[in-house]
């Protein structure tokens, strides 16, 4: 089985770039790759699933324990033969920025994978040949099999990768080239969603025909080639009152609308052979931040999910005893949201009547009074908690912390400490103060969030994957809830 982490030194080296066209690449070979991301980033999988049709999930060590992350990947591996793991950052870049803890080389190191290093070369030349070795020798193993070059000319990198290999011994594999028609824009999150790129195929295309000229793959693939990684969790049927249920009016999203039969990418592995407790799942153009993996966690849990779109729907779909609202970019739809106001009465009364709900970042701000959209307008929202929320332009309270739950509620339970991830441009006027959260290194604390016994309503973005105890009481309290009416 093919497998292989793509990392480099920093941020900007291509690594999307690679991992997009060495996808499509195996995809034309007859290959059915998987791919992961390293880290809790949430579009570069949408990349994966909906722009190259390839399954894709985040394998995550700070959200999740090694032994969780190692079975989830073991599990994404399933009826594929090749996959590929995006890292995240620099290759040594772990918490805080100062240790090697849930940094891409901390996954190499759990999952045992090979690693492809991109090389942007800059204005460098020999240069790169001791921060290379550097590389080699900062943790053992190192777990670096060939090195790729990106951004460069053929004639530079036909003279640059060969000396680089005299020099460190790592295996030159070839480049990438700068492709003007190859690029991805981007903005405060890093790359724009897949559906806002219109010619989004025949770039991908360009970049993999790139790689399969520039690149030796054969020699990439002999390199990463080994055998599938154990999974122990055994495969279940689905119950057919476990699978999801899709009453979304929304046409297919990029990375929000997942399989059909399930909600997820993954196998489904059930342990519960109860009735499904209907979940409303918020997922559209506005809410597309969606762990694959998480949402099999809720269906795991014995939840039958049930997607919708607060764009496009009159009102939450009856029967419901739960709601989930994830992130995304709400603030981009907020003159539609706030236009369909039915919508936001049914959130309104669902919510004041105590169904149980979780909101993460993007679905915390809907519940708000208003929102300002990306020109700064403020729009009517829900209007379930105080806040007004408007854009800060910086990135606010960003990276991972912990949770330290000050009492019993939905989700948490007092003395725990749960990892949590958080990245947002937006903030509100109220962020609530009924959670500790802590910086890991740092140990930075502050207060925020808002919950009860039927909600989380906050900025930070859980795991239920990762924290499949979060999922289970979520989906017990859904099912002692009264349904929503019809």
């Amino acid at each position: 089985m093919i497998q292989l982490m793509i990392s480099g030194p920093s941020s900007g080296s291509g690594k999307t770039l690679v991992t997009c066209a060495l996808l499509r690449a195996l995809q034309r070979r007859g290959l059915r790759p998987m791919a992961f991301k390293a880290g809790p980033d949430y579009i570069d999988p949408m990349f994966h699933r909906t722009a190259l049709g390839a399954d894709s999930g985040n394998l995550d060590l700070f959200l999740a324990p090694p032994a969780r992350v190692k079975r989830l990947c073991a599990r994404g591996c399933r009826d594929h033969d090749a996959v590929l793991c995006e890292g995240a950052m620099g290759y040594y870049d772990g918490l805080g920025g100062t240790t090697d803890e849930a940094s891409a080389w901390h996954l190499a190191d759990t999952l045992d994978l090979p690693v492809l290093l991109v090389l942007r070369p800059g204005g460098a030349a020999l240069s790169l040949a001791p921060l290379i070795q550097g590389f080699l020798a900062f943790r053992s193993p190192h777990h670096l099999a060939g090195l790729l070059l990106t951004d460069a000319s053929p004639m530079l990198a036909s003279s640059l990768g060969p000396m680089l290999e005299r020099e460190t011994g790592l295996p030159y594999l070839g480049l990438l080239p700068r492709l003007p028609q190859g690029q991805l824009p981007s903005r405060h999150l890093g790359l724009v969603t897949a559906e806002e790129i219109p010619d989004l195929n025949a770039r991908l295309n360009a970049l993999a025909e790139a790689l399969e000229t520039h690149a030796d793959l054969d020699r990439l693939l002999t390199l990463a080639d080994r055998p599938a990684p154990a999974d122990d969790a055994p495969t279940l049927s689905v119950p057919s009152s476990l699978k999801t249920v899709d009453t979304c009016s929304a046409p297919e999203v990029a990375g929000a609308c997942l399989s059909p039969e399930t909600g997820c990418s993954f196998p489904p592995v059930s342990s519960s052979l109860r009735p499904g407790v209907p979940i409303g799942v918020a997922r559209d153009e506005a809410f597309c931040f969606l762990y694959p993996e998480s949402l099999e966690a809720l269906r795991e849990a014995g939840a039958e999910l049930r997607f919708f779109s607060p764009l496009r729907d009159p009102c939450l779909p009856s029967g419901m005893q739960g709601l989930y609202l994830p992130g995304g970019y709400p603030e981009r739809f907020a003159r539609e949201l706030s236009a369909n106001r039915s919508l936001l009465a049914s959130l309104r009364a669902a919510i004041q009547s105590g169904l149980p709900t979780v909101a993460e970042c993007g679905g915390f701000l809907c519940l708000g009074r208003t929102l300002a959209d990306e020109a700064g307008v403020p729009w009517p929202m829900a209007d379930v908690l105080p806040g007004e929320a408007r854009d800060t332009g910086r990135l606010t309270r960003f990276g991972y912390a912990w949770i330290h739950p000050r009492g019993d509620s939905l989700l948490f339970r007092r003395g725990e400490s749960i990892p949590c991830h958080c990245f947002h441009h937006w903030d509100s006027t109220d962020n609530g103060a009924d959670l500790s959260l802590e910086k890991p290194v740092t140990s930075r604390s502050w207060r925020e969030g808002f919950v009860s016994p039927t909600l989380y309503a906050g900025f930070p973005h859980l795991s239920f994957a990762g924290q499949p105890q979060l999922a289970r009481r979520f989906v017990e309290a859904a099912r002692k809830a009264r349904p929503l009416p019809g």
